[in-house]
């Protein structure tokens, strides 16, 4: 198995790399000790025009992590356990996450967007006994609590970092308004965050960690839908922040990163955050990336040289009025997943910005597995393996063929940055990851359908069979599908995807009602709106007398695609 790719690697990019065996946690204490006072954080809020906030260096982001994980182990947190975080990206998020990994727990990350009942899935299914969540979420842990294995709770408010003027301005005009005000008084083990900081020696009690160890429970739907927790090992991420700061060729402890993708997200936590530590970078974290003109203030404010986004992003960028009049002198490197990313935006983001912005693809169970060399990059391509990693198309009918260099087939993926399995679903998994072209094992199938052409570059030809990506989020048609089949005058259901200008997709929902009922858009709307996170629902319904459906009674998801796109056809 030949690797064409390698040739068209940026200069000083090796074929292959080595990486510390430690733990995620172990190169934020490094840096500690290398570069104590280099800002790691910054975090606080746009007021206005203008942006309030602090910077926290390594040092004291160390000994944060040091104290948080030794007030873990006061609670009962134990080597293994399942620690769920519900948080934005915060200080918070970052002191949590370095602290479950410093003492050997496992770190469940948690859309903050979920709603009860998805909550309540990923605690069953994790196992979590202990949930670190923002006070304007308690609510929904509150909620399901009495459920689930939760045995206690952690609350941290967003104002707790904010700098002295912020945090003053906020409590008076914002904390109670926005639900950030809750009492937790009367809840049996439930603290503060910042008590369990208090409680906490200024040393955890020492814990050997192997690296194959498993550090992150990740929440995907998987190649066939249905969420299920990838699980990563603290190897996996070492080496693949390791591996993304060679190739961006990063400036030890100088860059300054755009912490814009939520740390929930596989793309937030494996390429941003983790990046961030790793390379003693500067993040500067935005809880809210639909805000750009807090993303734009940031830019020019900190002099960011790193900023890794979605696809919408770049479009917000490129569109927004205030773009032209912001100093992006110092913007230098930016990369784009998680979703096709159209030439014209890619063109107009460079010409704007004077950066180079590359294009790259991983999913949750494979962190980053292609991107394209920053001197050699090309439009409509996903880039190339990364080193150390395999990507192969295999042949449609036979999985472990593989097809012919320009052949659309299934993109497979090897590497050490492939998940371990999904958590205990070894059904899943054997089917996921199973025999590849070189007669070995461990290869991922990414249900993403594309082909490599003679120079090693990839082109995805088309995702997921089903899957939607609105706003940088994966949507599966069957999560949304099994709500709307709850609805009371609901036959039957069938969801695709849109194209969207702003959003990439958007979810479109078909229902054929029950007869003699009666029901409008809006009424399912808001029926999804009580039991999905915000960016599943349907912003699209049409009613039908019946779904198109194969002879043994399927619904055809792939006609109404392309009803869809004739559709569209006829009105350009």
């Amino acid at each position: 198995m030949d690797k064409p790719w390698l040739e068209h690697y940026d200069p000083g990019v090796p074929a292959e790399i080595e990486w510390p065996a430690e733990s995620v946690d172990a190169a934020l204490a490094r840096g500690a000790a290398e570069h104590p006072e280099r800002a790691a954080l910054i975090f606080g809020a746009r007021v206005g025009k203008r942006l309030l906030d602090a910077a926290m260096n390594y040092r004291e982001l160390n000994a944060l992590v040091d104290r948080f994980a030794s007030g873990l182990q006061k609670m009962g947190v134990r080597q293994g356990d399942r620690v769920a975080v519900m948080l934005p990206n915060c200080p918070q998020h970052v002191i949590a996450l370095y602290a479950v990994w410093r003492i050997g727990a496992v770190a469940v990350c948690c859309n903050p967007l979920y709603v009860d009942r998805e909550v309540h899935h990923l605690v069953e299914d994790s196992g979590s006994e202990t949930f670190i969540v923002l006070s304007s979420l308690y609510g929904r842990v509150r909620a399901v609590r009495g459920e689930t294995g939760i045995k206690r709770v952690i609350v941290a408010n967003i104002k707790e970092y904010f700098p002295f003027g912020l945090r003053w301005l906020f409590t008076l005009t914002k904390e109670k308004k926005e639900g950030h005000r809750v009492d937790i008084s009367g809840d049996r083990e439930t603290y503060w965050f910042q008590d369990v900081l208090g409680r906490g020696a200024d040393r955890p009690a020492p814990v050997k960690i192997d690296p194959a160890d498993v550090s992150t429970l990740i929440y995907s739907g998987g190649t066939t839908g249905g969420p299920k927790g990838a699980v990563h090992t603290h190897s996996a991420q070492v080496y693949n922040a390791n591996v993304l700061n060679i190739w961006a060729k990063s400036r030890k402890a100088e860059e300054v990163m755009l912490a814009v993708m939520p740390f929930f997200h596989i793309y937030g936590l494996a390429e941003v955050l983790n990046t961030t530590i790793t390379g003693g970078l500067t993040g500067v974290l935005i809880p809210n990336p639909r805000d750009m003109e807090h993303v734009l203030l940031a830019m020019e404010k900190h002099r960011a040289t790193y900023y890794l986004a979605v696809p919408a992003m770049f479009v917000g960028f490129n569109n927004h009025p205030k773009t032209k009049e912001t100093d992006l002198s110092a913007l230098r490197f930016a990369a784009s997943a998680a979703a096709p990313l159209p030439p014209e935006v890619h063109e107009r983001f460079e010409e704007i910005s004077g950066a180079k912005l590359v294009e790259a693809y991983g999913l949750t169970e494979t962190m980053v597995a292609t991107m394209n060399p920053v001197e050699r990059r090309r439009h409509n391509s996903i880039g190339v393996p990364m080193p150390n990693t395999e990507v192969r198309v295999v042949d449609l009918d036979n999985l472990t063929e593989e097809a012919p260099l320009g052949e659309v087939g299934e993109i497979v993926v090897k590497g050490p940055q492939v998940m371990k399995e999904y958590w205990n679903n070894p059904l899943q998994t054997a089917e996921s990851i199973t025999l590849g072209p070189d007669g070995q094992g461990g290869w991922f199938h990414t249900a993403d359908v594309g082909y490599m052409d003679e120079e090693g570059y990839i082109h995805i030809v088309d995702r997921k069979k089903d899957m939607i990506i609105a706003g940088g989020y994966n949507v599966y048609p069957a999560d949304v599908e099994a709500i709307l089949y709850e609805h009371p005058k609901v036959l039957e259901a069938a969801v695709i995807g849109v194209d969207d200008a702003k959003r990439g997709e958007t979810v479109k929902a078909f229902c054929v009602l029950r007869e003699g009922r009666e029901c409008s858009g809006e009424e399912i709307m808001e029926f999804c709106r009580e039991r999905m996170a915000a960016y599943k629902i349907p912003r699209m319904v049409e009613f039908r007398d019946e779904l198109p459906k194969s002879l043994i009674g399927k619904v055809l998801r792939r006609e109404l695609r392309e009803e869809e796109r004739r559709r569209l056809e006829k009105r350009v």
